[in-house]
């Protein structure tokens, strides 16, 4: 890959039916591995609560801390596509709050694009920040920062009803002007429904293959998450025990005296050439 991922180019993978590539960044060195390996598409989550901040949720995330990440991450992206979340309350309060909070998002931390969680009920909002020149990503199912009123992380859509409320939510987002949307934790008979029914692409986390792509917090895939794993997670490698196994060899070659050697030393100085 050697052209910068835009709007554009989502919408062309979608069209071509070529498959996006989407992961989760919150610093340099794991963004920069990311976009040599590829990757279409880099989230700046604000799972980073939880991931690397030690949260128990999203909703303490700020915006400070999203800037600071995002910042980090797109001096290593220079291939992929940059995407920022908009913390709890971040966007809620006016369009005004809205607008300020989605320009420091690029104008601090060098986006490309800001995710706003919510259907209708933020229409106006992701209309307002759209129309001021700033890209959006919807994100509708399980939206996190509002799991306490959903009753916890549970799929969403499996009723008629529910079904009915996602589809009309993503319409509404797609009329405001989003250019990608994310569907987490939905039936994947619903999320190809919602695919096939947009001209802009889905991105599924927990919805099934017939979404345009996929993805996942990158700590989940790595092995690096403690403590419960969603269903919709593959776990592509265990580094946590990588880490425990390096670690654990360190310790034991510093307390047996076996490193450092010459090898990692420097020669003795000389003493007044004598």
């Amino acid at each position: 890959m050697n052209d910068k991922i835009t709007v554009s180019t989502l919408k062309r993978l979608k069209k071509d039916g070529i498959k996006i590539t989407a992961l989760t960044a919150y610093d340099y060195p794991t963004a920069r591995i990311l976009d040599e390996c590829g990757v279409h598409f880099i989230l700046v989550g604000d799972s980073l609560g939880m991931a690397v901040l030690g949260y128990e949720s999203t909703i303490p995330v700020t915006m400070d801390d999203m800037v600071h990440h995002t910042k980090a991450v797109t001096k290593a992206a220079k291939n992929a596509f940059v995407v920022a979340d908009m913390p709890f309350m971040s966007y809620n309060i006016s369009k005004e709050d809205a607008l300020k909070n989605a320009a420091r998002l690029l104008a601090e931390g060098g986006a490309q694009a800001v995710k706003l969680e919510g259907g209708i009920e933020i229409a106006e909002t992701v209309k307002a920040i759209v129309n001021a020149g700033i890209p959006v990503v919807g994100h509708i199912g399980l939206t996190p920062q509002s799991v306490n009123q959903l009753g916890g992380y549970k799929v969403q859509g499996k009723d008629d009803k529910a079904a009915s409320k996602l589809k009309s939510d993503a319409k509404s987002l797609e009329d405001a002007g989003i250019c990608a949307l994310v569907l987490e934790c939905v039936p994947m008979d619903l999320a190809k429904e919602i695919t096939e029914s947009l001209s802009i692409p889905t991105i599924g986390i927990g919805a099934g293959q017939y979404c345009d792509g996929q993805i996942l917090v990158l700590h989940d895939m790595l092995g690096l998450t403690q403590g419960h794993k969603p269903k919709f997670v593959k776990q592509y490698a265990n580094i946590s025990q990588i880490i425990k196994d390096a670690v654990g060899s360190y310790i034991a070659d510093v307390q047996s005296q076996s490193f450092p050697t010459e090898e990692y030393s420097f020669a003795n100085r000389k003493s007044d050439g004598k």
